[in-house]
């Protein structure tokens, strides 16, 4: 269920199979940026110029949540987008009510899901009414023009809230900065690896005349031949979800290796789980062996006898098969929470599931029964009704393999868990160039307006807060980006200039935030000339070529082309600001108003009662606006939720896998005792100890397990070597990993066989070697 539910996500469009998303892939002074958003006018022209695009569409969403009116009191919506009105030509969702084709044609106008509707207007029909949007210390209406139906989970974005893109404030014409979400809808039988072909014309029709006006360039071969690049790509819509690790996703998406790992541990628990039923069956194949004998003597013949072991096996597996389905029934919401899904038990009502459902036994059965079914249907009468049934553990040759298997598994598991917990323990602890602990982080501040200081000033008299900052832009990846290209030159060519992403803070910013300028100095009310002034990371320090740029000047253009020009007063210590699956670029600090975001660093005994107190002066300054709130530390966490679950549920199919491995290797210990009871009873009349017993059945097992861990050591290290290899700062696989990982299944191995060798060792031989 779950991996049906990835691997469904936005097949539900009708035209999913002709919608692709335009990817990015630019460097510019040594910096590569893998981006899921082009620049506003892509869209258009590509329609304009070329005639495979059917329609195409943008989302934005810079513009960050809305706060919207209900009743009194305004809610922040964090589902909304700015959209073109051939959105709903693209992306074809099921219409409610309105002309879905001309809802978005005009300003101040927007589409709502049903939820939406629902929330704001109750059961009243909520078309050609409006929502009253806040925009900065104005409030805005938009008439609702359509409703759709809500977009299902398995969609790559999750929007309530579509407005009009004629809202949006952009510089039309602006084709080298990318902001936007650009989506095309080819014409039918159009080949889209044909149609990127086209991307190296429309760069140089449109990009480098256009980013002539900004720098000194005059093709794209001095653009590339100075070591740049930018390039573009089309990704099928269906397979965003899983196959897309690019910046500034819309939402985070799953990882296809997730699916293909997780996919095959569980088909590798299944097969423990068949081995054991066979090494189970043929433990206990002397109790059978004489029906079989018997009933060949009788004349049944031996596809008979495989018949009714298949059967025996098929049934076993329907019994287990509704069992399981019970324990999903009661365990899906747990798994839910678990794996952050939506999943419903009625979907094994669906056809496909139903046709699943039918096969695994089928499958299961035959797999599992099949060795065990030709294995007794095997046995010659004569011998067996003469008791002369030899089978030890060294002619079982095939059982041990299975088991080897079995460990192998078991291993690979523990040294995944193992690995997968280090890199999340190294992402706690590594020293990220900034404080996350105790900061308290208020959302929405701006629309405290022109009492955003007086909030500030009031919550600092607090005691347990000891300093605060402005600022939307944060070292967590749901936080404010911004990026400009900047130069050494005035005159910015190929060679001299370079990208850096480019924050707006306050005086207070790097103090607050703990992070360390360890050349020159910090922002500074004693200082006129700071409004000029930026602080730049030690990544930026180098496209400056210098260890010590302070002094050294930088230069950007705005929107019309005006030069402005920067003088470096400090650097900062590099500091992680996204993920650590990325290294980290240049970032450069400027003295400008951004007042989106405030953060507290706290130091109280009492937080929950300190948050109470500045939620009540947020309600005197902001009365009617939600009191959102988060703690720094969480939204870091935040960015590594996949790699949490990832482990819990390694550790959860590790304990699993171990647990069935350690049947199958009881029911082999169990298999060999049985065939070994006389030589046992032999051996301890003739003087051998019960140690020595224990000694003598345990050493085989302990082989086998080594045999395992020579296998699995490898392949563990090269599973978790590529899974580490997406993180950019990432730990280290030690020795003592393998070593744990081993010495844990060696000691759970001879637990298991401990119970067999304790009951053979401490038997009566006189019972055992007794004629019958």
């Amino acid at each position: 269920m779950y991996v049906a539910d990835e691997m469904s996500y936005d097949h539900f469009y009708p035209n999913k199979e002709r919608i692709y998303r335009v990817n990015s892939d630019l460097r510019f002074g040594g910096e590569n940026m893998r981006m899921a958003q082009t620049s506003d006018m892509m869209g258009p022209l590509l329609k304009k110029d070329y005639p495979q695009v059917e329609q195409y569409t943008r989302i934005y969403t810079n513009d960050g949540s809305r706060l919207i009116k209900r009743g009194d009191d305004y809610i922040n919506e964090e589902e909304v987008a700015s959209v073109d009105s051939t959105f709903f030509d693209v992306f074809q969702l099921p219409v409610i009510s309105g002309d879905i084709r001309h809802a978005l044609d005009a300003p101040n106008t927007v589409v709502l899901t049903a939820t939406a509707a629902e929330k704001y207007f109750g059961n009243k029909d909520a078309l050609g009414k409006s929502i009253q949007v806040k925009y900065g210390a104005s409030v805005r209406p938009f008439k609702i023009t359509a409703i759709v139906k809500d977009i299902p989970a398995n969609s790559h974005f999750h929007f309530d809230f579509f407005f009009s893109m004629k809202n949006v404030d952009y510089n039309w014409g602006a084709v080298t900065s990318h902001n936007f979400y650009t989506y095309l809808l080819l014409k039918k039988g159009t080949d889209y690896k044909a149609f990127e072909k086209n991307f190296p014309d429309y760069i140089k029709k449109h990009v480098v005349p256009y980013a002539s006006k900004y720098m000194s360039i005059n093709s794209i071969e001095e653009f590339e031949g100075a070591g740049n690049k930018i390039s573009y790509s089309l990704m099928p819509l269906t397979d965003i979800h899983l196959h897309s690790d690019r910046t500034s996703e819309i939402s985070p998406g799953g990882n296809i290796q997730y699916i293909y790992i997780f996919s095959a541990v569980a088909l590798f628990i299944l097969i423990i789980a068949c081995i054991n039923f066979m090494n189970l069956t043929t433990a206990r194949s002397a109790v059978r062996a004489r029906e079989v004998g018997i009933r060949k003597v009788l004349g049944t013949e031996r596809r008979q006898l495989v018949l009714q072991f298949l059967l025996e096996s098929v049934l076993m597996v329907v019994l287990a098969l509704a069992l399981a389905v019970v324990i999903d029934f009661f365990a899906i919401n747990a798994f839910n929470n678990l794996a952050a899904k939506q999943l419903k038990i009625a979907s094994l009502l669906s056809p496909r599931f139903i046709i699943i459902l039918v096969l695994l036994p089928v499958v299961v059965g035959i797999f599992s029964g099949s060795y065990p079914a030709f294995f007794l249907s095997g046995f010659k009468p004569i011998e067996v009704l003469k008791g002369k049934l030899r089978m030890g553990v060294k002619s079982g040759s095939f059982r041990n393999v299975l088991v080897v298997f079995q460990f192998a598994t078991s291993i690979i598991l523990i040294i995944a868990t193992i690995v997968i917990y280090r890199q999340l323990h190294y992402i706690q602890t590594k020293n990220i160039g900034f404080t996350k602990d105790q900061v308290l982080v208020v959302k929405n501040t701006g629309s405290l307006n022109s009492n955003a200081e007086a909030f500030k000033n009031e919550v600092l008299k607090l005691p347990g807060v000891k300093m605060g900052t402005f600022s939307g832009y944060l070292p967590v990846s749901d936080a404010f980006r911004g990026d400009n290209t900047y130069s050494t030159e005035a005159v910015m060519t190929s060679e001299n200039g370079f990208s850096m992403q480019n924050w707006n803070v306050d005086y207070d910013y790097i103090s607050t935030l703990g992070m360390q300028i360890i050349k020159g100095r910090d922002f500074s009310r004693d200082y006129g000339e700071d409004s000029t002034g930026i602080i730049v990371n030690e990544a930026a320090a180098k496209f400056l070529g210098t260890n010590d740029p302070v002094g050294k000047s930088v230069y950007t253009s705005d929107i019309d082309g005006n030069v402005e020009k920067y003088h470096v007063i400090g650097v900062v210590k590099n500091f992680n600001y996204e993920s650590l699956r990325s290294s980290i670029g240049p970032l450069c600090l400027l003295l400008k108003p951004s007042p989106y975001t405030a953060s507290f660093k706290i130091n109280a005994s009492d937080v929950s009662g300190l948050i109470s107190r500045i939620k009540s002066i947020w309600g005197k300054l902001a009365p009617g606006m939600p009191f959102s709130y988060r703690f720094l530390d969480d939204a870091f966490n935040d960015m590594y939720k996949a790699e949490s679950r990832a482990g819990t549920i390694a550790m959860l199919f590790s304990a699993l896998a171990i647990f069935i491995a350690c049947l199958g290797l009881f029911g082999l210990a169990m298999f060999v005792v049985e065939q070994r009871t006389k030589e046992i009873g032999i051996r301890k009349v003739l003087g051998a100890s019960n140690t020595g017993i224990m000694q003598l059945l345990s050493k085989d097992f302990i082989k086998l397990v080594f045999i395992a861990f020579v296998i699995a050591a490898p392949a563990g290290w090269f599973v978790m070597n590529r899974w580490l290899q997406d993180f950019a700062y990432r730990t280290n696989i030690t020795w003592w990993t393998f070593a744990l990982a081993g010495g844990s299944a060696l000691m759970i191995a001879l637990f298991t066989v401990s119970f067999q060798s304790v009951k053979a060792a401490v038997a009566n031989p006189v019972k055992s070697l007794r004629i019958e």
